[in-house]
């Protein structure tokens, strides 16, 4: 992993100059588990049917620390299903609109009420729904030994929770992630240093975005289908043809040349010639 020491961001500066900051990649650290027990136990009060004691370990959930994806759409499911039994339609409005903006193609179980599925239905079913999105792009044709800029670009952010980035990278048959972090400002350029090797080489990737909280809140691929850049290896040139080499032979030609016109044009020839007088004794 020598070759993703540093991960240099180019990000957009005003008037159009792009400035260049350097990051150092950090190991992954998986997300705390925090709020796995108290959404474990608004579960069970669900199925109960106590509405109060789900509402406090939903609460306790939301305040444990930031949520990992699936323990995020957890809560707000949860959340959406306590106000709808409650009577309260305009927070499970408010709580299923969060829901689908983080997973837009959740389903509530058929063995939820349906005082919760209708209200959950009738927004999934609205036609100008904008799911939050975001890409990241690449040049194709990368080689081994080039550096691999990457576009991150933020397409829909309707709940204006796109705040930061994690992209994790690793270099195909590789067992470590390294991650690098991004503000979601705009679009964002990383750059990714060069990569030694012999043969041809695929990096892999995926990206996880997060709220002002820490929260995830979106995800580009993941760890068990990551993205891959192709990179092509081309080998490098026979030593006779390396500029070292090129050069060493223009320079022999070019003294052969000077030595060959100095023998023909400047150099004394070695014998003298003596001609015979006719001048009269």
């Amino acid at each position: 992993m020598s070759w993703l020491r540093h991960l240099p961001i180019l990000a957009a500066g005003c008037a159009g100059r792009v400035t260049t900051a350097t990051t150092t990649l950090h190991p992954v650290v998986a997300m705390p588990k925090a709020a796995e027990k108290d959404l474990e136990q608004s579960t069970q009060a669900l199925a109960s049917q106590d509405l109060d004691a789900a509402k406090a370990a939903l609460d306790a959930a939301a305040n444990a620390g930031p949520l990992d994806h699936e323990a995020n759409v957890k809560l707000w499911e949860q959340r959406g299903i306590v106000a709808a039994y409650s009577d309260d339609t305009a927070g499970a409005k408010t709580a299923f609109d969060m829901l689908l903006a983080l997973d837009p193609g959740h389903f509530l179980s058929y063995y939820v009420s349906p005082k919760a599925t209708f209200v959950f239905e009738e927004l999934r079913n609205q036609k100008d729904r904008t799911p939050p999105a975001l890409d990241v792009t690449w040049p194709r044709g990368g080689r081994v030994g080039d550096p691999v800029p990457l576009d991150v670009e933020v397409l829909a952010d309707p709940k204006q929770f796109l705040k930061k980035a994690t992209v994790f990278v690793r270099t195909r048959g590789e067992t470590d992630w390294r991650a690098a972090d991004v503000a979601l400002h705009g679009d964002q350029k990383l750059v990714l240093p060069p990569v030694t090797a012999s043969k041809p080489v695929s990096l892999e990737l995926y990206l996880r975005a997060y709220d002002d909280h820490g929260n995830e809140v979106l995800t580009w691929a993941d760890p068990a289908r990551p993205r891959e850049i192709p990179l092509r290896y081309d080998p490098p040139p026979p030593w006779w043809r390396t500029w070292w080499a090129i050069t060493i032979a223009s320079s022999v030609a070019v003294i052969g040349t000077g030595v060959t016109v100095y023998a023909l044009t400047i150099a004394p020839p070695d014998k003298i010639t003596a001609g015979a007088s006719t001048a009269a004794r």
